[in-house]
Parts: structure tokens; sequence; C-alpha cells
């Protein structure tokens, strides 16, 4: 019979850097498993680590606990999510390519701003905090 190394929650945390809290965390959303002993500890299989820097090394490239809970769901059963991955990673980066477009429609606007408030002279009325503001319209 093969011994399976246990680790404690604390030893886990250790070995990858994750706090002990985030550990419970990933624990409780089912990114990661622990069986508990007699003395209601925690222990985690050797095999823990590796799983925790692979969700650690997946937030690096921007996917989400609920994105890294879907790879490892597929993984679980026996397929290897590399499709998933490379769906999940397309979104994202259509997304970011949205997020650009906004954010430079938004420089040219404040660009704009800039450039018209430059040349104007500002004439404050009573209780006005900047004029400059105050006459750009609100979007409802």
């Amino acid at each position: 019979m093969v011994a399976t190394a246990r680790l404690k929650i604390g030893e886990v945390s250790k070995k990858t850097g994750v706090a002990v809290g985030a550990l419970r965390y990933y624990e409780k959303l089912g990114l990661l498993e622990s069986k508990r002993g007699d003395n209601s500890y925690r222990y985690y299989s050797a095999d823990a680590v590796r799983q925790v820097q692979f969700v650690k090394k997946a937030q690096s490239l921007g996917f989400t606990l609920e994105d890294i809970g879907e790879v490892l769901n597929v993984h679980q059963k026996g397929n290897v999510p590399c499709d998933l991955v490379q769906s999940i990673l397309q979104e994202k980066i259509e997304k970011i390519e949205a997020q650009i477009k906004e954010m430079r429609a938004f420089r040219k606007g404040l660009i704009e701003y800039r450039d018209s408030w430059a040349e104007a002279e500002p004439h404050p009325q009573p209780g006005d905090i900047c004029p400059l503001i105050e006459k750009i319209p609100l979007d409802s």
C-alpha cells in the first residue's frame, strides 16, 4: 500500500505562497479538495500544491475563479480542457479589444474638451464651481 502525502493547510500555503484564507475560499468554490482528519484538520494531497499553482497561473492570464472552476471541472471528468481554455482566452481578448476601443473614444473626447478649454475664458456665475465642467451636458 502506497502512502499518500497529507499536507496541512499551512504547508500548502507555505509551498504555494497563497494565504490560508484564500485556500479555504478555493475549497469552498470547489477548486481545491481536502479530507478532514480525526482531529478535524484539513489534509490535502500532494497534488493540491500543483492545483493551487495552476489556479494562480490561470489568474495571471486574467481567468476568473469561475473560469478556472470550469476548466478544472472538465479536467476532473477526464478530459483535456485546452479547447475550453482557448475559448475563454479568445473571449477575454475580444473584451479587451472592446475596452480599448471605448478608452480610445473616451481619450479623444477628453482631448477635445482640453483643447476647447484652452481657448475658453470661463465666466463663472454666482454659485458656479467650475464653468468648464458645469457646461458639459449630462447623458441621461
